[in-house]
Formats: structure tokens, C-alpha cells, sequence
């Protein structure tokens, strides 16, 4: 089976760091690999936040993740501190994608490249809805299909 593939970006316009606790560590010593899906998270959620924004409240409507993918690039361990560099892409109807880059802060190293696949969903009525237009007013360049 070939490998993913996931071409990122050329701009990320913000980014957060995060640092890497005792308790993110696995087994193997290392950033464990279930732990990374939570850390991109946490930066989607201060990157909604800095737009002014909540997960569950865009105009009456939430978030749902639709996919996720992370190509792991290398180890990460306890007290490093990762920056996450997140920004929004492939605009459609119903949602886009959230894209992630993760480095270790000091040495600058790729740890993850990810990508988060969101639609806007109406947790009243269970149904995916069409992309809030205050939403896609933060984002000039989106062009939704």
C-alpha cells in the first residue's frame, strides 16, 4: 500500500505552541501517536478562538470532523514544546479542511503534517449544513465547490 501523501501550504497564518507533558509520552518513550489527534485539537480550538469564534457556536452551528490524516515526521518527547502552525484549505459546500504543521519549537524539526477534514453540522436537528457565511468571510481567499 503506498504511503500518504499530504502537501501543505505555503502560508499558515497562525500558530500556538504547545508543550509536551509527561503524560503525552508512550511506551516507546516518545509523543504518543494517539496523543498528537488531541494537541491538533487544542490548536484548532485557539485558532477558532482567535477569530472570535467557538467550536460549537457559528452562527447556531458546531463542528463535526469528518476525516483526519497525520503523517508523522519524527520523534517528539517530554518538555519539548511544539509549535503547531494552523490554517484552513479546500473549501466545499458543507466544510473544509483544517491544515497542521507541527515542529519542535527550539530546533525548528517537522514532527507532524495533518490535516483535519470539518463539515458544520446542526446538532439540533443531526445534519450537516452549508458553511456559515461569517465563516467564510474570515477567510477571503476560500472559494467554496
Amino acid at each position: 500500500m503506498a504511503r500518504i501523501k499530504l502537501e501543505l501550504p505555503a502560508d499558515f497564518p497562525f500558530s500556538t505552541d504547545l508543550p509536551i507533558r509527561i503524560t503525552d509520552i508512550n511506551y516507546a518513550g516518545h509523543l504518543g501517536n494517539d496523543v498528537v489527534l488531541g494537541l491538533l485539537h487544542e490548536a484548532r480550538f485557539r485558532f477558532m478562538a482567535h477569530h472570535g469564534l467557538q467550536e460549537l457556536k457559528v452562527e447556531g452551528l458546531g463542528l463535526i470532523i469528518t476525516d483526519s490524516v497525520i503523517v508523522y515526521k519524527s520523534e517528539a518527547f517530554a518538555g519539548e514544546t511544539l509549535s503547531v502552525a494552523v490554517t484552513v484549505a479546500d473549501f466545499n459546500r458543507y466544510g473544509c479542511d483544517f491544515v497542521y504543521r507541527a515542529t519542535e519549537k527550539r530546533s525548528g524539526r517537522d514532527v507532524a503534517h495533518a490535516k483535519t477534514g470539518i463539515v458544520f453540522f446542526d446538532y439540533e436537528k443531526r445534519a450537516v449544513q452549508k458553511i456559515p457565511q461569517s465563516f467564510l468571510d474570515l477567510f477571503p481567499d476560500a472559494a467554496p465547490v
